[in-house]
């Protein structure tokens, strides 16, 4: 019997379960991996730069900020170099690319379409909106808060007016909200492009930096305001994902088993824009970050939420780990966005997974 028809208590326990299918003999090594591997990078960029720092001396810098003196002796200038400015940076890495896999992972779960993310509901293109035309009318009457401010308050204006285009009669079509998603960001593109052509040279260097995305703007003071939110969605995400897992099987089948489908449709997409629109009001717009890192995941331990949400906040926060790496390091003295460097990744296998998917059994069915 072929999978697209398999009964319904069949299909309920192979989307509910872990896979059996030998892939991943232990999510919890995985887990453990992932963790390992982004701790290793967290070192690794804490110490790789322009000034170099041991492995040791990082450790045992971190360490004695908390009460832990291992007797490693290091320069003041490297205590000062990785507590004012790479620690600050590292931490919004591992925060905005968390942030960014797990909203994808969970509107993959919402739209039923693991080529969704987070931009396909509005918010990416509705930050930018608000960032450049916070950048062209000069505002600036909150500070340094005043761009970071304006790119929030644009990303969830933006999710906003999807979701209630696609809300009729108290319900949600998930079809009507992609294409609702697609029209508000053609729209938020094109106002950012009437904006861009009237910005002077000074305004347009800095949208045209901001759209790229970057860490570079990160500081203590950055981390702090956004730092919360992030972490509440991060949090609070995973426990819709039993309720995904049981959505995948249709709304009216998820209703059955008692499911309020449009419950956690709002809940899911709502706590994504809060996530997606905090990380790219600080860091400006990364691509394939939602996209890419929570097919892997999917890839390997298959379908079940509870695995793969978990594991794309830290195979996300890993990727934006290594981009930045590589973004600080490559063309030294410059800094290429960090932008840039994971769409040169995604977008080669966001082509490899298009054909993928057409040569698939399936196809796009």
């Amino acid at each position: 019997m072929s999978p697209g028809i398999l009964p319904l208590p069949a299909r309920l326990r192979s989307i509910i379960r872990p896979s059996s299918d030998g892939r991943v003999t232990s999510p919890q090594f995985l887990l453990g991996l992932l963790f390992a591997l982004a701790l290793v990078l967290l070192i690794a960029n804490l110490g790789v730069g322009a000034v170099g720092i041991a492995p040791g001396d990082v450790v045992g810098i971190l360490l004695k900020k908390v009460g832990i003196d291992l007797g490693v002796s290091y320069e003041p200038q490297h205590e000062a170099v990785l507590w004012n400015i790479r620690l600050p940076r590292v931490l919004l890495a591992v925060l905005a690319g968390g942030a960014l896999a797990i909203a994808g992972a969970s509107l993959q779960g919402v739209f039923r379409n693991p080529l969704a993310d987070p931009s396909i509901i509005g918010v990416s293109s509705g930050a930018a909106l608000g960032a450049v035309a916070a950048i062209v009318a000069g505002i600036s009457f909150l500070g340094s808060f005043s761009l970071a401010i304006a790119a929030f308050a644009g990303g969830l204006l933006a999710t906003a007016v999807v979701y209630g285009v696609s809300r009729i009669n108290g319900r949600t079509d998930v079809v009507t909200l992609i294409l609702a998603g697609i029209a508000v960001n053609a729209t938020a593109g094109a106002v950012t492009g009437m904006f861009m052509f009237i910005a002077d040279d000074d305004q347009l260097r800095s949208i045209v930096f901001w759209t790229l995305g970057s860490l570079g703007g990160s500081t203590w003071a950055v981390i702090w305001p956004v730092a919360p939110m992030i972490i509440a969605g991060v949090v609070l995400l995973p426990l819709w994902a039993r309720s995904l897992n049981l959505m995948a099987l249709g709304d009216r089948e998820a209703a059955h088993v008692g499911v309020s489908t449009e419950r956690v449709r709002l809940g899911v997409i709502v706590l994504a824009a809060l996530v997606t629109g905090a990380a790219v009001a600080v860091t400006g717009i990364i691509g394939f970050v939602g996209l890419v890192v929570p097919h892997i995941i999917r890839l390997v331990v298959g379908p079940d939420h509870r695995l793969v949400m978990p594991m794309s906040a830290l195979g996300g926060a890993g990727l934006l780990l290594l981009a930045d790496l590589i973004a600080r390091n490559a063309a030294i003295p410059t800094e290429i966005p960090i932008g840039v460097v994971t769409a040169v990744a995604g977008g080669p296998f966001f082509l490899w997974l298009v054909s993928r998917t057409r040569r698939s059994t399936w196809g796009w069915t």
